[in-house]
């Protein structure tokens, strides 16, 4: 298996993955998430793709995209109370759940972790929907520790 950054030939597999994903959360969630619908348009994967403040890196085997990691690089310059600090924000974090504990994740996120520090980055950050347990899980044996937590009300 090699990671790498997502080129326009994985858009099939990414999609693939992305549905599983959307899955997880329509099934922990349906009052916020819809079923049966794709995140992004192919024209909006290719323009992510090709975006080096969003970088994907795909993990990949004999051609098939195994699993990826959506990332946003962020920074809030000359703000008035938040510090200048280069971010990397993991916006998804996905393994084939066919392929799931094969330390494809772990692979995946140290893969993140080393391009954030080459990038002069201060942090790495993520969102975890709280009806995820098997990530919330993941990312804390990754050794991520909560950075913020959101509350809801619902009326």
């Amino acid at each position: 298996m090699i990671i790498r950054r997502a080129r326009v030939k994985d858009i099939e597999d990414i999609n693939r993955l992305l549905e599983q994903v959307l899955e997880i959360h329509h099934n922990g969630r349906p009052d916020i998430f819809k079923g049966n619908t794709k995140k992004y348009t192919d024209e909006q994967l290719i323009s992510i793709i090709n975006d080096d403040n969003r970088p994907i890196f795909a993990a990949v085997e004999d051609g098939r995209v195994l699993g990826y990691a959506f990332c946003v690089f962020q920074q809030h310059l000359n703000d008035n109370i938040l510090t200048d600090i280069k971010t990397l924000y993991i916006d998804d974090l996905c393994v084939d759940e066919d392929m799931r504990g094969k330390h494809i994740g772990a692979a995946l996120y140290e893969h993140v972790i080393e391009f954030a520090k080459r990038e002069g980055c201060y942090n790495v950050t993520l969102n975890v929907w709280a009806c995820n347990e098997s990530a919330l899980r993941f990312y804390e044996k990754c050794g991520l520790k909560p950075l913020k937590i959101g509350m809801e009300k619902i009326l």
